[in-house]
C-alpha cells in the first residue's frame, strides 16, 4: 500500500489511504451529505488522534465514523475506542467484503459502494460534555476554513478569476 503519493497537487487529498478506503469514504460522504452533514476526512483530533470522517449534523451532533477495509484492519487497529471522547455517537463504514459481524455491536455501521452507502445500524448517543464539543467544533471550523483556502490557492487563479 502507498503511503504517501509523491507529484499529488491536491491540498484535499493526503495521500495515506487506499484506494479501497478512499472508495468507502467517498460512498460514506454522499450519504452523510444527503443527510444534510458537514462532513471533513482525516480530521486530528485533541488527543492526537485521526478521525477518518468527522461530521455535524443540522441539529450539531457530531459524529466519526473510522472505516475499516478488511478484518485485518479492524483487529489490529486499538485506536478506535479513543474516538467516543470526541463525538456524541461513533460508527465503523466498510464495504461488502467485509463481515459486519465483526463490529461492535455498540457503534454505528455503514456499508459503502463507493457511490452511496447504507446505514446499518444506529450508533448509540453518548453526548459530549458541553466544553469538549466547544474543543471540537472550533477544531471542525478552522480545519473546514483552511482547507478551503489552501483548495483555493490551489487553482493557481487569482482572485480576481475566481
Amino acid at each position: 500500500m502507498t503511503i504517501v503519493t509523491l507529484g499529488n497537487d491536491n491540498p484535499l487529498i493526503d495521500g495515506r489511504q487506499s484506494a479501497r478506503a478512499m472508495m468507502v469514504r467517498r460512498g460514506v460522504q454522499i450519504l452523510l451529505n444527503d443527510m444534510r452533514h458537514a462532513v471533513i476526512p482525516e480530521l486530528s483530533l485533541a488527543s492526537g488522534r485521526r478521525a477518518d470522517l468527522i461530521s455535524v449534523s443540522e441539529k450539531g451532533e457530531i459524529w466519526i465514523v473510522e472505516i475499516k477495509t478488511s478484518i485485518e484492519d479492524f483487529r489490529i487497529d486499538r485506536k478506535w475506542p479513543d474516538y467516543r471522547l470526541h463525538c456524541d455517537r461513533l460508527f465503523f463504514a466498510t464495504h461488502k467484503d467485509v463481515p459486519c459481524d465483526i463490529f461492535p455491536e455498540d457503534c454505528g455501521l455503514f456499508l459503502s459502494d463507493g457511490y452511496g452507502s447504507h446505514l446499518l445500524r444506529e450508533a448509540p448517543e453518548h453526548r459530549l460534555a458541553p466544553t469538549t464539543r466547544k474543543s471540537v467544533m472550533l477544531n471542525f471550523a478552522r480545519a473546514a476554513a483552511q482547507r478551503l483556502m489552501m483548495a483555493e490557492w490551489a487553482t493557481g487563479k487569482s482572485f480576481d478569476e475566481l
